[in-house]
């Protein structure tokens, strides 16, 4: 087969093996992303694991059965992919800073996703702090007007 023939052969493969990706449809903004999709997964994951010590002890909040795990699972998921959904399209705020965050919340969502998938109730609780600082740091520089994740604008 002569050189020609089999790049012809190569290309139309290569062309005919791919098919098209749709194009993407934003349907929320980054504020609507934030509020429907990526806070509520957050308050699942940072409401899964803790302690509360009143005036009538301590409470131990933790999963119970596998479903409260597959919620943390779950949120945590959201979390990561939330991280992907914000370098799409005309999300993105710039290339450097924003890009380096959206990455570190796929990260975290992944080292969440772990802790909760071996039911290790101290790593949900140390994970979801680092959630919650990859969450704020995100805010300090864009979304000032909300210092914490699920303030009020």
């Amino acid at each position: 087969m002569s050189t020609r023939i089999l790049a012809v052969t190569l290309l139309a493969a290569a062309v005919g093996g791919c098919s098209p990706t749709p194009p993407l449809r934003h349907v929320a903004d980054v504020k609507q992303l934030m509020r429907s999709v990526t806070e509520p997964a957050a308050d699942v994951y940072w409401d899964g694991v803790g302690t509360i010590i009143d005036q009538t002890g301590v409470t131990e909040i933790k999963p119970e059965m596998d479903e409260d795990w597959d919620a943390l699972v779950n949120s945590a998921y959201v979390i990561a992919e939330s991280g992907n959904l914000l370098m799409l399209g005309a999300r993105p705020k710039d290339g450097g800073d924003w890009m380096q965050m959206s990455r570190a919340l796929v990260d975290v969502g992944e080292k969440a996703i772990r802790a909760a998938e071996r039911h290790d109730t101290k790593a949900v609780f140390d994970v979801g702090a680092e959630v919650y600082d990859v969450c704020t740091s995100c805010h300090a520089k864009y979304a000032s007007e909300i210092a914490r994740p699920n303030s009020q604008d």
